[in-house]
């Protein structure tokens, strides 16, 4: 609960925020309202035998039959969400347990403790450089989901410098979002988008750099500011109360020897980080292949910790129970896409939406668009399905209008990234905050801000390319 002064009387009064299921289920609820409201519409798609993907034809779009979702419609999307994200609540539950497994072996304490007095009266270069080190990772091979498996460490780091939970979220999160949404070399955004507009890839490059680190700065300044306001004054936390709640989790102690054991099981887990990095830059692993690193990881640390068979597998239940909340939220805000899918009306939305962008004047047609992918973002939450989706109506509307293929692929770059760090639709973030037991409404309260200072800064640099017809063309 948070807390309002009243104008009457001065005192402060408790206001109940819903709880993350209730105001996700309120959206699957209007979404199926829409599903009666909207007309049901849609565009034909394709395959492309270039590239292989499936892509939309712009002038296809057309009416069909409505298709409202029923009362047992809606309720079924739930369970049918749970089935369509079941590879990342798998994963969820997979990182967690084994996760509990490594901490069970005093490793992960025994690391940070050393960690601290390596960085003592340096703390605040752990927000900037840990930020930057994602922000790469998100602007190369478009890190996302997997921050996921980063998760406890960063909340452990942070707890054990004197933040919070949220601080140790988001460096990790905000730092890859800053480079997944800067995104220079993003394969899965600016390839797809690149490729599909007939830009040559990766091209652009140097405007894209300078939003880049104007993003990142204005991300580490926001999360370095909470941050220093948290370690002044632990009241002023946004999960303070859950903190309290729960002292002894990620609670490091210092005293704690780094034993060659010790050493033995965090080899075996930055071995086990560089094989995955290595698989999904050179190998493509995605979420299960992951989660098969994990578990191995999970086993043999516990061997090598020591633990014993049973020891292990007991712990590895426990780790997986302490994060079935944050595992189903996955499921049950992809929901949300079921219903507006099985409704017929996304298609509906994107084409509404590109009608208005085409009424606008001038380089703000480049800001339209820009906000109005941000607005499909919620709908198409994957950046290469938005790609495959929208790109092929933007690339003819901004021939049309008059804009650069290059702008109109700045705009779907921004758009697509922004809001992956605050709408409930994007798995990655959903399973980021289940791995942190952080309730989406706690993170919306911290987050949201720095949604208006990336857009604003989005829409800013978008009307610049449109002014100075960023190119090649």
């Amino acid at each position: 609960m948070s807390e309002e002064v009243t104008q009457e009387t001065g005192k402060k009064r408790n206001v109940r925020v819903p709880h993350s299921y209730v105001i996700l289920f309120s959206i699957i609820l209007l979404a199926t309202v829409m599903t009666y409201l909207l007309p049901a519409g849609v565009y034909e798609r394709y395959r492309d035998e270039r590239t292989g993907r499936t892509l939309v034809d712009a002038q296809s779009f057309h009416d069909v039959e409505q298709a409202p979702v029923s009362l047992f419609g809606m309720v079924n999307a739930l369970p049918e969400g749970m089935v369509k994200a079941a590879d990342i609540i798998i994963f969820i539950f997979i990182c967690g347990g084994a996760f509990s497994i490594i901490q069970a072996t005093g490793a992960i304490d025994s690391a940070i403790g050393k960690t601290i007095r390596r960085l003592e009266g340096k703390e605040k270069l752990m927000i900037p450089v840990t930020m930057l080190l994602f922000a790469v990772g998100g602007a190369t091979f478009g890190m996302s989901e997997e921050v996921i498996v980063f998760v406890p460490i960063g909340v452990a780091l942070a707890r054990a410098m004197g933040y919070d939970d949220i601080v140790g979220v988001a460096m990790l999160t905000v730092g890859a979002g800053v480079g997944f949404s800067g995104g220079m070399l993003n394969p899965f955004t600016v390839g797809v988008a690149q490729s599909i507009a007939e830009l040559p890839l990766f091209s652009g490059l140097v405007l894209r750099l300078g939003g880049f680190a104007i993003l990142y700065l204005a991300a580490c300044w926001y999360v370095m500011r909470y941050a220093a306001k948290v370690k002044a004054d632990r009241s002023r936390s946004i999960v303070h109360d859950l903190m309290e709640a729960d002292p002894g989790r990620h609670d490091v102690t210092e005293e704690i020897p780094f034993t060659g054991t010790h050493k033995a099981v965090m080899a075996v887990v930055l071995i086990s980080f560089a094989y995955m990095i290595y698989g999904v830059v050179k190998e493509g692993f995605y979420i299960m292949e992951l989660a098969t690193v994990f578990m191995g990881m999970g086993i043999a640390a516990g061997l090598v910790g020591r633990l014993g068979p049973s020891r292990i597998a007991s712990t590895f239940v426990e780790g997986a129970r302490s994060i079935v909340f944050g595992a189903l939220v996955v499921g049950v805000a992809r929901a949300i896409l079921v219903v507006m899918t099985e409704g017929q009306i996304i298609d509906t939305v994107i084409y509404s939406l590109a009608s208005w962008v085409s009424a606008l004047p001038g380089a703000l047609t480049a800001v339209g668009m820009f906000l109005v992918q941000v607005v499909i973002n919620f709908f198409i939450p994957s950046g290469s399905g938005q790609a495959a989706t929208t790109m092929p109506i933007m690339t003819p509307l901004a021939d049309l209008v008059g804009i650069t293929r290059q702008t109109a692929v700045l705009a779907f770059q921004y758009g697509d990234g922004f809001t992956n760090q605050i709408i409930p639709t994007s798995a990655s973030l959903m399973g980021v905050l289940g791995m942190a037991k952080l309730p989406y409404e706690r993170w919306f309260k911290f987050i949201w801000p720095l949604m208006i200072f990336w857009i604003a800064i989005g829409a800013v640099w978008v009307f610049l390319a449109a002014v100075i017809s960023y190119g090649p063309f």
